[in-house]
């Protein structure tokens, strides 16, 4: 009997267990058809969503109100006629390095009040190129848009003593990367007190990029915007090639930024053959420290510079067709033509500045500064930009920073992070909705409006808020300085004794000493 029973509480308690999984199950199938209808239904929405609009694109960014604005807001007095001492300065790198490297040369000097002597552009180290600062900028502009702010000559005088011409030498010094404000007003100031000048060397990345100080944020964007222009030559040629590109409608420039150097320093090497892959090896062992990179890790983070056919497919996801025309800014692109092939299957409209050209002088020059100018400009004055490798690549950041400032021109900037999942899929052969995730991706990014800068962005990427400014402002930081502000400096500086003509001659005058 007592097992009839056992048996008869097993047989009910079974079912009751039963019954419970079935229950429980039923549970689990309502949820998962609710989230399922969900799903369809907000991509439903994602779809409408993630419809973008080329048109558009052709045209500026939305300003929300705000307008390039690099004067002065606050008391800015003129450099006085006696200086600590003179600033040299080395500038290593390609032009956008050594570019930010100048604007951090004349904050430098401004904090100081050290005479700036004109900038040095490394030959050696990048270009191979001894062109310098008269062979690439504007000399007498850089000079005479600068002289509200700093004193600029372009060598160290000798000084006359005891009857006798003497030279200056300049105590070298070494800053650390990204050094603060206050190592220049004690070390370095202490140095050109003692020795008449200081050269700092190298010269890159040498003064922190983010400093509680919008005046000297400004001025930073007044030599990068303003003082630093091309020399009259490379400025027409230039225009040249955008007004050939512009005659047959819109076009976007790119930075292809697939090329040796690049895909070395990101340790992206599997894509190429084994003889290809030793190349990429040997020069990031011989031009960058040794460090464990894993090519699969690195490209599921996004580490990778995007490759010609990854752009292809962005741009057609965007809803780009094969009539744009696309203006090629880069060096030479490591793989070849293979590479390159499924890229122009998809655009076949490609120029770069030898195409376009009419003088043939580009491809004459050895100057390889001139060529990345006309580049730089090309991409500038283009009616969308894009950047297919934006981490280190100061020439990209720059133009980002630059087209910011020039009027909110649209810039295409692929998120590699979150895009490298969907191309992954894609190599899988999974390539349903490929096209749909992309738009998705590039509908979060920004496509060149103002926007709050976040670390690792740039300075020189994006200078808002403190280079912009608005007419009707809330905040009285940010509304735009009065339309006489030129004339406001201009009588501080005659009030200080110095007018432009005598700016000039300070420039080739002697020192005396007494």
């Amino acid at each position: 009997m007592r097992r009839l029973g056992q048996r008869h509480q097993l047989k009910q308690s079974g079912v009751k267990g039963m019954f419970g999984r079935l229950s429980i199950a039923v549970i689990v199938l309502v949820i998962c058809t609710v989230s399922l209808l969900s799903t369809v239904m907000n991509t439903t929405r994602s779809v409408s969503r993630s419809e973008i609009d080329v048109d558009t694109l052709w045209g500026t960014a939305a300003s929300g109100g705000w307008r390039p604005s690099s004067a002065p807001r606050s008391d800015w007095p003129p450099p006085p006629a006696e200086t600590n001492g003179y600033l040299r300065v080395r500038c290593n790198g390609g032009l956008n390095q050594q570019r930010s490297a100048i604007c951090n040369a004349v904050l430098a000097a401004r904090i100081m009040n050290a005479t700036l002597v004109l900038p040095e552009l490394d030959a050696n180290s990048f270009w191979h190129d001894d062109s310098g600062f008269h062979g690439v900028y504007d000399v007498e502009h850089f000079i005479k848009s600068l002289k509200y702010d700093v004193r600029i000559v372009e060598s160290i005088p000798e000084i006359r003593k005891n009857g006798k011409i003497k030279k200056i030498k300049a105590f070298q010094m070494r800053p650390d990367r990204d050094a603060p404000i206050s190592w220049y007003t004690t070390d370095a100031l202490k140095k050109m007190k003692e020795h008449g000048a200081i050269y700092l060397t190298p010269f890159s990345h040498r003064l922190a990029e983010e400093i509680d100080n919008p005046e000297y944020q400004r001025l930073r964007c007044r030599v990068n915007y303003h003082a630093l222009r091309f020399k009259p030559h490379i400025m027409e040629l230039s225009n040249t090639i955008v007004n050939r590109l512009r005659a047959q409608g819109h076009f976007m420039a790119i930075h292809l930024r697939f090329e040796m150097d690049m895909l070395s320093f990101a340790g992206c090497f599997n894509i190429f053959s084994p003889e290809e892959q030793k190349i990429l090896k040997k020069y990031r062992n011989e031009n960058f420290a040794p460090k464990k990179l894993v090519y699969s890790e690195r490209r599921a983070i996004g580490k990778c510079p995007l490759t010609p056919e990854e752009v292809g497919l962005i741009l057609r996801a965007v809803g780009f067709d094969n009539s744009t025309r696309i203006y090629l800014a880069a060096g030479e692109l490591f793989g070849g033509e293979r590479f390159m092939k499924p890229f122009r299957s998809m655009f076949p409209r490609l120029e770069n500045h030898n195409t376009v050209d009419p003088t043939g002088e580009l491809a004459k020059s050895k100057s390889g500064l001139v060529g990345s100018a006309v580049d730089y400009m090309v991409c500038l004055l283009s009616d969308v930009f894009m950047p297919t490798y934006d981490g280190p690549s100061n020439f990209a950041n720059n133009l980002l920073g630059h087209r910011l400032y020039y009027g909110f021109r649209t810039n295409i900037k692929p998120d590699r992070k979150a895009l490298a999942p969907i191309f992954i899929e894609r190599e899988k052969g999974r390539t349903a909705g490929f096209e749909e995730s992309v738009r998705r991706v590039m509908l979060n990014t920004n496509f060149g409006g103002p926007h709050k800068r976040v670390s690792p962005e740039s300075f020189y990427t994006n200078s808002w808020p403190e280079c912009f400014c608005q007419i009707s402002a809330a905040n009285p930081a940010d509304k735009c300085p009065p339309d006489n502000v030129l004339d406001m400096l201009d009588s501080q500086l005659t009030a200080g004794g110095t007018d432009d003509s005598e700016s000039h001659a300070s420039n080739s005058t002697s020192v005396v000493d007494n």
